[in-house]
C-alpha cells in the first residue's frame, strides 16, 4: 500500500480555502464594477434625457442681429471704422446651386443626409482634448455648426459642446435636412463680410450664386472653412494654402462620386480665377491698413472671423487720432515733395511710418499706404532692407560682449579674414583708429565689420541682439561678417518696437494695435497684456541712447535736431544688387515715442529710390527725406508733451584692458567736408574747399587731465578749451524743410548713398558736414585723444586694423605718416 503523504491533506484543505475566498473577492470586484457601470449609464441616460427635454431652441435673431462691430480710437470715443454689417441675401434651398451643396456636402460632412444631426467620435474627441486640457476640437456636423453660428457662441467650454450636441440632435428632429442645409449657407461667414452664399459669390466671383460654376462653388467651399487662412488676397492672390484646401475639396467631390475623377484632375490645376472687385469702401484710405492690424491681432488673439465681422463687439484701439492724423499728413506731405521734386511719378514712391510709446508697446500711429482699397500691402508692416540702422544693434552686441564706447575699431578700408572683398566706407573716406561712439555717428561701415570679426560669433551675438530688442528674424539675416551693415530685413512697426526697447532701459515691450474689447452686452472679454523682457542691461542701453544721440548731435542725424527735443536715432540707405537705393530710413526715439521711417520704390518696393534723390543729391539718402519726415511728424505727435532728457551714459566696460587704444600717435583722423558724390564714383583727393590739415591752434594732444576709465559724471575729456579741429568753414545754416538744389542747402548732413560699394556690400550713411574727431565733437570720447591726425589717413589696412596697446594699427599696411 502506497502510504499517503504527510500532510497533503491539511494542504488541500488550505487551498481550497484560499481558492474560495479570491473567488469571493474576485465576484465582489465585478459586481461593484457592474453596479458602477449601471449607476454611470442610468446617470448619464438621465443627464441625456434631462438635457434633450429641457433644452429649448433660443431666438435664432436675438444674439446674430446684433452684427456690427466698431472699431475706435485709443480714448474709446473717437470711431476709427467697423467690422462688416453682415452682408446677406437669403436664398431657398432651390435657389442654390447644386455644386455648392455638393461641394460643402463633401468635404465637410460626408454622412450630413443620414446622419442624427450630431458626430459621437466629434463629441469624444471634444470631450477627451477639454478634460486633458486641451482645446475645444473640430469634428463637428453641419447641422452642430450651424447651431453654434446661429444660436449659441464660440464658447471654449465642454457644457457649450454639450448643448450644441442636444440641439443639434433636436433640429435634426424639427427641420428636414435641406431646410438645416439652407440656413447654414444663408449664415456661414466667407469673408470679405459675405455671410451667406449669395453674398459670397458676389464678393468673390461677381455671378449670382445659381451661376457659379463647379471649381467656384469649390473655392468658396475651401474659404468657408477658415476665410482668414483661405483668403485669396493673401501673396498677392498665390495663397498656396488655399490651392491647397480647394485641391482637397474636388477630390473629396469626386470621391462621392459629385463630379468624375477627371473633372476632379482637371480642376485641380489651379484656383478659378478671381476677378478684380472693388472692395467695400469701409477699408478706403490709410485707415483700411490700421482696420486689417486690428482684425489679424484679434484673429491671433482667439477670436474668429464670425465674431469680430459679425459679434457687435466694441473694439478699443491704440492707435491716437491725432499722432494718425500727423502720420498720414507728413507721409503724403513729402512723398508728394519728393515726388514733384524729382518729376517722377508720386504713386511709385512709398513712406511708411510707424511710431510706438515707450515702456507700453502701443502702437500710436501706423502709416502703410494712401489707399487699402487700391493697394493692400501696408509698407509699415512690410520688411524691407534695414541698411545701417541695423548698426545700432551691432553696437548693443558689441557692449554686451565687453567693449565700450571708447574702444577702438578701424575705420580704414580692410578686407576681413576669410572673405575676398574688401569692406570701405562711404566716397571711400578712411578714418583711422576711431571709437564705437564715433563710428555709430558718422555710421563708419569699416569699424563695425571689424567689431564683429573681433567678436567671437560676432555674427551671432549682432542677430540674437536685433532679436532681443524686438527685431524678428527674417530675409537677409545671413551671419556673415557685414551683418551689420543691414542686408537684414526688418518692417518699420519692428524697428520702432526695437529702438523703443533701448529708450526703455532695456526692456523690450511687445508692439500691440488692441487695447480692449467688449462684448454686445458691455462685458469686457479681451483685455492687451504684451509680453516684456529685459533685453539689455539698463547700463547698455543708457549706453546706446547716448551713441544714438551723437547721431542727431554732430553725424548723419542732424536734420532732426529742429525737434528741439534730446532726439537718438540711426541713419539707414540700402544698396541693391545693381548698386540702387532700395530702402532709406530714419529711425529715432525721444524719451517718450519711438518712430520709424522707411522710403521705399516700386509695386515691390525694390525699385530704385535715386529717382527720387533731392534735387542736388545724386543719392536717396536715409537723413534726407526720411529724416525730414520724421522730424515733420514727431512736432505734431510730440506736441504738449514734456521735454524730457536721456539718463547720461554708463559707460560700460571702462574697466576693460585697453588694448584698443590707439594711442597718442594714433589719433583719430578727422574727415574733410565735402558735397556729396555718388558712391560710384570717386570723390576727388581735394574738396573744393579744402580746410587747414592743422587747426589754428593745435590742441594738446591730450586733456589737462586723463579722465578716469570710468567717470561719475560725464567724462571731461574734452580739452580746456575746445579744439579748432572743425574746419573753418562749416555750414551753419538750419536745415530748411523745403528740399533745396544743392546736397546742402538745407544745412541737412547727406548720409550714405549706399551700403558700402559694389564691391563691399555694406550700408553706410555718412555726415559730410560735421568734420569733426571723437575728441572734439560735442560728445567727446576719444579716450585721452584730442589732437586731429594727418588728414591724408590710411590708404588700404589690411585684416582687422584693431591698434594694440602701443598704438600699432595690426595688420595694416602702414602709411605715409604711420598715422592710422
Amino acid at each position: 500500500m502506497v502510504e499517503r503523504p504527510s500532510g497533503s491533506r491539511e494542504n488541500a484543505s488550505t487551498s481550497g480555502k484560499k481558492q474560495t475566498k479570491g473567488r469571493r473577492w474576485a465576484r465582489r470586484i465585478v459586481r461593484s464594477l457592474v453596479a458602477l457601470i449601471l449607476i454611470g449609464l442610468i446617470g448619464a441616460t438621465a443627464i441625456v434625457v434631462v438635457g434633450y427635454q429641457t433644452t429649448e431652441l433660443p431666438d435664432p435673431n436675438a444674439d446674430f442681429q446684433t452684427a456690427t462691430s466698431f472699431v475706435y480710437y485709443n480714448d474709446g470715443k473717437a470711431q476709427l471704422g467697423s467690422f462688416a454689417t453682415q452682408n446677406r441675401q437669403p436664398l431657398t434651398f432651390d435657389e442654390m446651386p447644386r455644386s455648392i451643396k455638393d461641394a460643402l456636402v463633401s468635404a465637410e460632412n460626408r454622412d450630413f443626409w443620414t446622419d442624427p444631426g450630431i458626430s459621437i467620435p466629434g463629441m469624444i474627441r471634444a470631450a477627451w482634448s477639454i478634460l486633458t486640457g486641451g482645446s475645444l476640437q473640430g469634428g463637428s456636423t453641419i447641422t452642430q455648426q450651424y447651431i453654434k453660428i446661429m444660436y449659441l457662441t464660440s464658447e471654449q467650454t465642454l457644457a457649450r459642446k454639450f448643448k450644441e450636441v442636444f440641439l443639434a440632435y433636436k433640429l435634426n428632429k424639427d427641420l428636414t435636412k435641406e431646410q438645416i442645409l439652407e440656413g447654414y449657407l444663408n449664415t456661414i461667414y466667407f469673408g470679405r463680410g459675405a455671410y451667406g452664399i449669395q453674398a459670397a459669390a458676389k464678393s468673390f466671383f461677381d455671378v449670382d450664386a445659381k451661376d457659379l460654376t463647379v471649381p467656384q462653388a469649390a473655392a468658396l467651399t475651401a474659404i468657408l472653412n477658415n476665410p482668414t487662412v483661405f483668403d485669396p488676397d493673401v501673396d498677392d492672390g498665390h495663397n498656396p494654402r488655399l490651392l491647397e484646401r480647394y485641391r482637397y475639396v474636388t477630390q473629396s467631390m469626386a470621391e462621392t462620386g459629385a463630379i468624375t475623377p477627371t473633372e476632379a484632375a482637371k480642376y485641380a490645376k489651379a484656383l478659378p480665377k478671381f476677378p478684380e472687385i472693388e472692395k467695400n469702401q469701409r477699408y478706403g484710405g490709410p485707415k483700411g491698413f490700421l482696420l486689417k492690424m486690428v482684425e489679424a491681432e484679434l484673429l491671433a488673439a482667439g477670436f474668429d472671423s464670425s465674431t469680430i465681422n459679425g459679434g457687435g463687439l466694441k473694439i478699443t484701439t491704440t492707435f491716437d487720432k491725432a499722432a494718425q492724423n500727423a502720420a498720414v499728413k507728413s507721409a503724403q506731405k513729402w512723398t508728394k515733395k519728393a515726388a514733384d521734386a524729382a518729376d517722377e511719378k508720386k504713386s511709385d514712391l512709398h513712406a511708411a511710418i510707424a511710431s510706438v510709446e515707450v515702456g507700453t508697446g502701443r502702437v500710436l500711429a501706423a502709416y502703410g499706404g494712401p489707399d487699402y482699397v487700391a493697394n493692400s500691402r501696408n509698407w509699415a508692416t512690410t520688411p524691407r532692407p534695414t541698411a545701417s540702422t541695423f548698426k545700432t544693434y551691432a553696437l548693443a552686441a558689441g557692449l554686451e560682449d565687453g567693449y565700450s564706447l571708447r574702444s577702438y575699431f578701424n575705420g580704414n578700408s580692410f578686407t576681413p579674414d576669410g572673405d575676398p572683398v574688401r569692406v570701405r566706407n562711404e566716397f571711400d573716406y578712411e578714418y583711422g583708429s576711431v571709437s564705437l561712439r564715433r563710428a555709430t555717428a558718422e555710421s563708419i561701415n569699416t569699424a563695425f565689420v571689424d567689431l564683429t570679426v573681433e567678436m567671437d560669433e560676432g555674427p551671432s551675438k549682432i542677430s540674437k541682439a536685433a532679436e532681443a530688442a524686438g527685431a524678428p528674424k527674417g530675409p537677409g539675416w545671413d551671419e556673415n561678417t557685414r551683418i551689420a551693415l543691414g542686408a537684414a530685413e526688418v518692417s518699420p512697426l519692428d524697428q520702432a518696437g526695437a529702438y523703443a526697447t533701448y529708450a526703455n532701459d532695456g526692456i523690450h515691450v511687445g508692439n500691440h494695435v488692441v487695447d480692449s474689447v467688449t462684448d454686445a452686452a458691455g462685458n469686457v472679454i479681451y483685455e492687451a497684456k504684451p509680453a516684456e523682457k529685459r533685453a539689455v542691461s539698463e547700463d547698455i542701453a543708457h549706453d546706446v541712447t547716448y551713441a544714438l544721440s551723437s547721431v542727431v548731435e554732430e553725424g548723419t542725424g542732424q536734420t532732426v535736431q529742429t525737434l528741439d527735443r534730446p532726439v537718438a536715432g540711426k541713419t539707414g540707405t540700402k544698396d541693391g544688387v545693381k548698386n540702387d537705393i532700395t530702402s532709406a530710413w530714419f529711425v529715432a526715439y525721444t524719451k517718450q515715442i519711438s518712430t520709424s521711417v522707411m522710403y521705399v520704390a516700386g509695386d515691390g518696393g525694390n525699385a530704385n529710390l535715386d529717382d527720387y534723390a533731392r534735387p542736388g543729391d545724386k543719392t536717396f539718402f536715409g537723413g534726407t527725406y526720411p529724416a525730414l519726415t520724421w522730424a515733420d511728424y514727431m512736432k505734431k505727435a510730440t506736441k504738449d508733451q514734456p521735454v524730457e532728457d536721456f539718463e547720461e551714459p554708463a559707460w560700460v566696460n571702462l574697466d576693460r584692458p585697453r588694448d584698443d587704444d590707439p594711442g597718442d600717435d594714433q589719433q583719430e583722423q578727422t574727415r574733410e567736408p565735402e558735397t556729396e558724390k555718388p558712391e560710384t564714383e570717386k570723390p576727388t583727393e581735394t574738396p573744393t574747399e579744402k580746410p587747414s590739415e592743422t587747426p589754428t591752434e593745435k590742441p594738446s594732444e591730450e586733456p589737462t587731465e586723463k579722465p578716469s576709465e570710468e567717470p561719475t559724471e560725464e567724462p571731461s575729456e574734452e580739452p580746456t578749451e575746445e579744439p579748432s579741429e572743425q574746419p573753418s568753414e562749416e555750414p551753419s545754416e538750419q536745415p530748411s524743410e523745403e528740399p533745396s538744389g544743392n546736397a546742402d542747402s538745407d544745412g541737412q548732413d547727406s548720409d550714405s548713398s549706399s551700403d558700402g560699394s559694389s564691391d563691399s556690400g555694406g550700408s553706410n550713411d555718412q555726415s559730410d558736414s560735421d568734420g569733426s574727431s571723437d575728441s572734439g565733437g560735442s560728445t567727446d570720447d576719444s579716450g585721452g585723444s584730442s589732437g586731429s591726425s594727418d588728414s591724408s589717413g590710411s590708404s588700404d589696412s589690411g585684416s582687422s586694423g584693431r591698434s594694440d596697446s602701443s598704438g600699432t594699427i595690426l595688420g595694416s599696411d602702414a602709411t605715409s605718416d604711420g598715422t592710422g
